[in-house]
């Protein structure tokens, strides 16, 4: 029996125009910004990662201007790519 649920979906977005040391830079931005304003940096990334709401990320140092200049796709992958190559 052949189910539709048994089937992998393939995930199809734009090419990774950006390279990997501008997502990584960027990020380290947006960090350094959150952690300026006393909000625990990682939970306001995950955050924006998982609602795409901007007003996850404070607009101190432009760092809401940063992050929005990648896709959110493009975020999540070299987040995936960097940790499972730590592994």
């Amino acid at each position: 029996m052949n189910d539709a649920h048994d089937k992998t979906a393939l995930f199809s977005y734009r090419t990774l125009e950006e390279d990997s040391s501008e997502v990584k830079a960027i990020l380290r931005k947006v960090y350094e910004a959150l952690q300026d304003k006393g909000y625990n940096p990682f939970g306001q990334i995950v955050g924006y990662l998982l609602s795409g709401d901007p007003t996850f990320i404070t607009s101190h140092k432009n760092a809401r201007s940063l992050i929005a200049q990648l896709e959110r796709d493009v975020i999540l992958e070299e987040l995936v790519k960097h940790y499972l190559q730590k592994s």
